[in-house]
């Protein structure tokens, strides 16, 4: 049902405990059963109803919070996502209540250092979407480097770099001016662009997300949050 993009493997347990989910018309309540490639998989109104109502939420992350669990004093940028701090342009047209924080996940991280867009859902198939094994999902962020940006680097940004003895994908990284690059990504290595930097001698003095999928950061202030609206998708 995760791979089918149906929804995600806890979900998956808890409908089949339920008996909310049919195959070939047939209800299934045993878990871990395999079906034939096939088959047709869907799930009950009830099921559906529920996640239709799972939350999406878009966070202008500052410099200083974690993304996710607090660790090392610093807090975690779930805690932004509050009544007070929800953005005025807010156009979802959803009421804010506090069962939208159960649950919910941050699906990528940002660096305690970075700042800008941050998504967190209790929607397992968003997740999947944006951090999934498979994800496509573009990622785009200004950068702010120290350091002469030849086109010898420049090149290697975009393709021929290795971290951890394995090569990264072809990514897409243009020059904006003497000192800020814009890089656009399909994967989420562990403080990846600092790396990438470090390795054809820049350093990054300041990074910013300003892009997911089809989502743009646009005018959200620092520090706060929106819903993802009906009809807005990654």
């Amino acid at each position: 049902m995760s791979e089918r993009g149906i929804c995600s493997r806890r979900e998956a347990d808890s409908f089949i405990e339920r008996g909310l989910v049919f195959v070939n018309g047939s209800a299934v309540s045993e878990l871990g059963i395999k079906v034939d490639p096939s088959s047709e998989v869907v799930l009950d109104r009830m099921a559906a109803a529920e996640q239709t109502g799972l939350a999406t939420i878009i966070l202008n992350k500052p410099i200083g919070y974690v993304s996710g669990q607090a660790e090392r004093g610093y807090k975690p940028a779930s805690v932004l996502i509050t009544a007070a701090n929800r953005a005025k342009g807010d156009k979802s047209g959803i009421k804010f209540s506090p069962t939208h924080m159960k649950n919910l996940a941050p699906a990528g991280r940002l660096d305690i250092d970075s700042q800008g867009l941050i998504v967190f859902t209790q929607d397992g198939r968003v997740a999947k979407k944006l951090i999934g094994e498979r994800s496509e999902v573009e990622k785009e962020y200004i950068v702010r480097v120290e350091g002469e940006v030849t086109e010898n680097a420049l090149g290697l940004l975009n393709f021929g770099l290795s971290l951890d003895g394995i090569p990264l994908k072809k990514a897409i990284v243009t020059r904006l001016n003497n000192d800020q690059l814009r890089f656009i990504l399909k994967q989420g290595k562990k403080r990846q662009i600092r790396r990438m930097c470090e390795l054809v001698g820049l350093k990054v003095k300041g990074l910013k997300r300003v892009r997911i999928g089809e989502i743009r950061l646009g005018s959200l202030p620092e520090g706060r949050w929106r819903f993802l609206a009906p009809g807005e998708g990654f």
